[in-house]
């Protein structure tokens, strides 16, 4: 599988899981710690419910694409910017 970020919208199965998840965002800290997550989602079809329901996931997780989200030149921008910026914080 592709090592790239997936447009918002994306569904996604993750190793282990037994309910599809759609990518809501990118690069999300979470609260009281240092991790950084690649992805932020919510469970398909229930979709977003509650802040404290949003699921945290890196790439390495990502088992299967079901379905990939729009992507315009807006966003295949953003995705490049992304990545970038991503590569540029781990090479420190």
């Amino acid at each position: 599988m592709s090592n790239e970020f997936l447009p918002v919208g994306s569904v996604v199965l993750l190793k282990e899981a037994k309910r599809p998840i759609v990518i809501m965002g990118y690069m999300v800290a979470e609260e009281n710690s240092n991790q950084i997550w690649d992805y932020v989602g919510c469970a398909y079809p229930i979709g977003f419910t509650r802040s404290d329901k949003s699921l945290l996931f890196q790439r390495e997780q990502i088992d299967k694409v079901l379905m990939r989200g729009y992507l315009d030149e807006e966003g295949r921008k953003f995705i490049e910017d992304l990545e970038e910026s991503v590569k540029e914080v781990k090479n420190g």
